[in-house]
């Protein structure tokens, strides 16, 4: 009698979607200095959460009441909503996102600390922040053959701190 061989056939991978981007990152960014992108991304995020942050938030009387208007503002929505997209897309990733938010967001009431005694206003800062990354990734870019498209900016700038953390997290050999 014959025995029936079984052969282990390896089940496909199916790849996550934010793996595909990632990957289709890797091979757009390879002619620009890495470290020079994830500066400017991570200018551009801070300038954007500052921005966002300074906007004036409505003071409703029971938040007051309780003693709570200060720590609610257009930027805890931002947090929240960039935390609850990353965290959809790659749980692990999104953990470090938070910490460098909170650090972040420690800069930010700093720097609202500092205006407070004088110093530059903070919304200027934020602003010059941005302009600052949005030059490094265009100049950065340059190396490369097409210069990125708006499209491209885009991915980088929204999916690029998510980008970056899954590159710290390849460096110490983490899942994400």
């Amino acid at each position: 009698m014959k025995k029936k061989v079984k052969y282990n056939t390896p089940e496909p991978v199916q790849e996550r979607k934010i793996d595909q981007i990632f990957r289709m990152m890797d091979q757009r960014y390879v002619a620009g200095s890495l470290f020079f992108y994830f500066v400017n991304v991570a200018l551009i995020f801070f300038g954007v959460m500052g921005l966002i942050w300074m906007i004036p938030f409505p003071q409703f009387d029971f938040l007051v009441a309780m003693e709570m208007h200060t720590f609610l503002n257009w930027g805890s929505f931002y947090i929240a909503i960039v935390i609850y997209l990353y965290l959809r897309m790659a749980p692990t990733l999104s953990y470090l996102i938070l910490f460098a938010i909170g650090a972040m967001s420690f800069l930010i009431v700093q720097l609202e600390y500092l205006e407070r005694d004088g110093g530059p206003q903070v919304w200027l800062v934020s602003l010059v922040s941005v302009l600052a990354g949005l030059t490094g990734v265009y100049l950065n870019s340059r190396k490369e053959s097409p210069v990125l498209s708006w499209k491209e900016m885009g991915t980088l700038i929204t999916i690029g701190p998510i980008w970056c953390c899954s590159k710290v997290f390849k460096k110490f050999n983490m899942k994400y």
